[in-house]
């Protein structure tokens, strides 16, 4: 008998686990798009899996925008990002990071900043 409890409980977390819906089969729910004579754009749209998006800017100069998803770990994914004169900057808790500076480095860099100060 509790063989066939664990089971259950096994098979409910599994079904739990699975994706709300099938990413293939994925319906738009909402969809806005937006174009201005100007070059100001704006769109946004959902999906039937969960998946949100949206971006506005002045084509050519700069945008902003963001989108969100569930990943396969089921973990709710923000991606934020804009867009300009000054590159492509995304932010996100997901996104990798640098490690941090080895203090060897550091200390290099210290010495070599104070070399130079000496020099002018």
């Amino acid at each position: 008998m509790l063989k066939l409890i664990v089971s259950f409980a096994a098979l409910i977390a599994l079904v739990a686990a699975a994706p709300a819906a099938d990413d293939a089969n994925a319906n738009i729910l909402t969809q806005e798009n937006i174009l201005e004579p100007d070059g100001k754009y704006a769109w946004k749209y959902s999906t039937s899996n969960g998946i949100q998006a949206e971006e506005s800017g002045q084509g050519g100069v700069a945008v902003q925008g963001s989108a969100s998803w569930v990943g396969d770990d089921g973990v709710p994914i923000v991606l934020t990002y804009t867009a300009d004169e000054n590159g492509y900057h995304p932010q996100g808790v997901h996104l990798p990071t640098p490690p941090p500076i080895p203090e060897y480095i550091l200390r290099a860099l210290r010495y070599i900043e104070a070399r130079n100060a000496q020099n002018v």
